[in-house]
């Protein structure tokens, strides 16, 4: 564009020449217009020459007064620069204004729900993310607040009401008669394991006579029996006593643990006495430690035969999907996050909005004068390049009516 608008400022130098020359060789009112429009041509082309020349630099390198603009006033136009865009764009009312009638929440949950291609990795990408922080933390502090932030959730826990409104709720919808059976069995199997030394408790508290006339044996094997008969009449007899007996029991054990403040209290001696063995800081350790393994083989490994990502990649891009779905259909969950987006931003522009704006302002006060005048120059010198050839064509035409007035005057 600098090339056509030079060449455009000699060919009017050349019509002017000409005309003048035709003139004088051939005398006609014509030619008087032709030279006018020229010589004006030439009078606006150089003017406006001139005039974008010295925006960016001395005019044939002279040192002429308010030539080179822009390199001479860099600083002053890095700071009107980050004024501008502090008083006109990073201001609260403008941010909220034009994020009112943004739907961020939907935006985001259309990247989310259907990523482009390419943007696919998003799962992979966080499932590493995730591999490098748990590698990259320090592995006792961050142990510790796991460790302390679970101990310090079962601490705060209510376990009795929890352990009675579960068994309540198993007794409501029959899961407990598994156990009871299971329990009965069990009992019969220790019964039976033990069987010698039942006998022998039986044959120590006999009388010397029962022992003498035998009948010590015949005791143990009634008591046995009896004990065998009631524990599998209580297995096979839906509706028998022992069995009622077991489930009023249970009933009474849910009740007293949501209600009775005593029993309350006895569970919570029985939680911090579990607390404060060290057995149970060596189980937290080890859940700590096989946890945290068990996620990094979980996002390291790869996923599927053609190796694309891992199981957990698989399942964090799921979960970002239906994230994504819900951001789009969930007007109540769009409206919560445009709300939480406008506060942050704003909170954003209005702690931050001057740091911003001093970042542009030292970033163009870094820049040398020549960085500076080539960037602003690339970026709107074409216009500044139609601006001399709009110049030379508007000037021959103010010469051509300048010309005509004073011929008709």
């Amino acid at each position: 564009m600098r090339l056509g608008a030079t060449v455009l400022l000699l060919m009017m130098a050349a019509l002017y020449l000409a005309a003048r020359e035709l003139a004088l060789l051939h005398p006609h009112p014509g030619w008087g217009y032709l030279r006018a429009f020229a010589e004006a041509a030439m009078v606006g082309g150089l003017a406006d020459w001139f005039a974008v020349t010295a925006l960016f630099r001395h005019p044939l390198g002279l040192p002429i007064p308010h030539t080179a603009i822009i390199p001479e006033n860099k600083d002053r136009i890095a700071d009107s620069m980050a004024a501008f865009l502090r008083a006109n764009f990073l201001t609260p009312p403008v941010v909220t204004r034009r994020l009112r009638g943004l739907n961020a929440a939907n935006a985001a949950g259309q990247y989310l729900a259907n990523p482009r291609p390419g943007e696919s990795r998003l799962g992979a990408g966080a499932a590493s993310l995730i591999a490098d922080v748990l590698e990259s933390l320090d592995q006792e502090k961050l142990g510790g607040m796991a460790k302390a932030a679970l101990r310090s959730r079962i601490e705060r826990l209510a376990l009795a009401p929890l352990l009675g409104n579960l068994l309540a709720a198993m007794i409501a919808q029959g899961r407990h008669m598994p156990l009871i059976e299971a329990f009965i069995r069990r009992s019969a199997e220790a019964l039976e394991a033990n069987e010698d030394l039942v006998r022998r408790m039986i044959h120590e508290k006999a009388s010397t006579l029962l022992r003498w006339t035998g009948l010590d044996e015949r005791l143990a094997n009634s008591i046995l029996d009896g004990l065998y008969k009631l524990l599998a009449e209580t297995v096979v007899i839906e509706d028998h006593p022992l069995r009622r007996k077991i489930e009023e029991s249970l009933g009474a054990l849910a009740e007293a643990l949501v209600h009775d403040p005593a029993m309350q209290a006895r569970v919570e001696t029985m939680k911090r006495e579990v607390l404060a063995n060290p057995a149970f800081a060596a189980w937290l350790d080890n859940l700590w430690e096989r946890g945290r393994a068990q996620l990094l083989r979980a996002v390291r490994s790869s996923g599927g035969k053609d190796g694309r990502g891992s199981d957990a990649s698989d399942r964090i891009g799921a979960s970002l999907a239906e994230l994504g779905r819900a951001l789009q259909q969930d007007a109540r969950l769009q409206m919560l996050v445009n709300r939480f987006a406008r506060r942050t931003l704003v909170g954003i522009v209005t702690r931050y909005g001057d740091e911003i704006v001093r970042l542009v302002s030292e970033t163009v006060r870094r820049w040398d004068a020549r960085t500076v005048t080539d960037r602003i120059e690339g970026a709107v010198g074409r216009d500044l390049q139609f601006i001399r050839i709009n110049g030379t064509l508007v000037g021959g035409l103010v010469g051509v009516v300048i010309h005509a007035v004073d011929v008709l005057l």
